[in-house]
């Protein structure tokens, strides 16, 4: 009996394993299936790519209903499994992008010195970025579609046989890993090999970061909204420039480096509280045993 037992928890790990391995390489893949000689910014390339990763957003709850099979989660629907419930979800929309924000206060404020919180205040610089497929594509399709591939959908799986603080870290390699596609890009639009490499591996180290801060925001919440909000202000606000900080008069760089470190104690203080699974409603994912096996 206990042998078939385990024989039955490690089917269920290589089934999840596989499974994701397989939703992140059909991902990449659906960006390429397309003959064009177009950069990555051409329109009809972003178009064609909208289209592929939406037929993978349809595909992907497939293999999570399919490979998910342990009794944890015998009682909960393929929905609430995805992070798409109603409890809590007011809260998940909004505590979530709050303690994001506190992360970037450094960033923020060195955007209002340069002048574009005013650029924010204008309603036609809005309308104008809804109407860019660059926007959309950046801001809306890229965090709604990997969230839900990379997050919603392998997260479940990875929880049959790991505990929720080892998917916390694993889950975001293949999100990291799938990243390197764009080095395809880079080479196409000039650059060599060995500097599209270092670029890559570089993106490689952030995004597996953000990663593992967004699959800890939907384990804690059991909200598919809090990543994909946090993923899509992350995108806006993108790397810290400290090329820029460099150039800032003082006392406005004095302010922007004490706000940075404000910001990331802040983050770390709230992280915990703000992320409390009772606040929404979560009863999915915080309740399961350190030990998955």
């Amino acid at each position: 009996m206990e042998d078939d037992v385990k024989h039955q928890y490690y089917f269920s790990c290589i089934s999840s394993i596989t499974a994701c391995i397989i939703l992140s390489v059909a991902y990449v893949a659906s960006l390429y299936v397309w003959n064009t000689p177009h950069n990555r910014n051409h329109p009809s390339v972003i178009k064609k790519r909208f289209f592929s990763v939406f037929i993978v957003m349809l595909i992907s709850p497939i293999f999570t209903y399919m490979f998910t099979r342990c009794n944890k989660f015998s009682t909960l629907t393929l929905w609430e499994l995805l992070g798409f419930r109603w409890q809590g979800f007011l809260l998940a929309t909004v505590l979530p992008l709050i303690l994001t924000v506190t992360l970037f206060l450094g960033p923020l404020a060195l955007q209002g010195f340069s002048g574009l919180w005013n650029l924010y205040a204008e309603p036609m610089f809005w309308v104008n970025n809804v109407q860019s497929l660059q926007w959309l594509r950046n801001y809306v399709v890229a965090p709604l579609s990997e969230e839900f591939t990379f997050r919603a959908c392998m997260i479940p799986l990875l929880l049959q046989c790991l505990s929720p603080s080892k998917a916390i870290f694993i889950c975001p390699l293949f999100f990291g890993i799938a990243h390197f596609h764009h080095m395809a890009d880079r080479m196409k639009s000039g650059l060599n090999f060995q500097k599209a490499l270092l670029i890559s591996c570089f993106q490689f180290s952030y995004t597996t970061v953000f990663g593992a801060y967004s699959a800890y925001l939907f384990l804690r919440t059991g909200h598919f909204v809090a990543p994909f909000l946090a993923h899509a202000f992350c995108n806006h606000m993108g790397f810290p420039d400290f090329n820029e900080l460099a150039t800032l008069p003082e006392p406005n760089r004095t302010a922007v480096m004490a706000l940075s470190v404000i910001g990331l104690l802040a983050f770390c203080l709230l992280l915990d509280p703000l992320t409390n699974p009772e606040w929404y409603h979560n009863h999915i994912f915080y309740t399961l045993p350190l030990d998955a096996s």
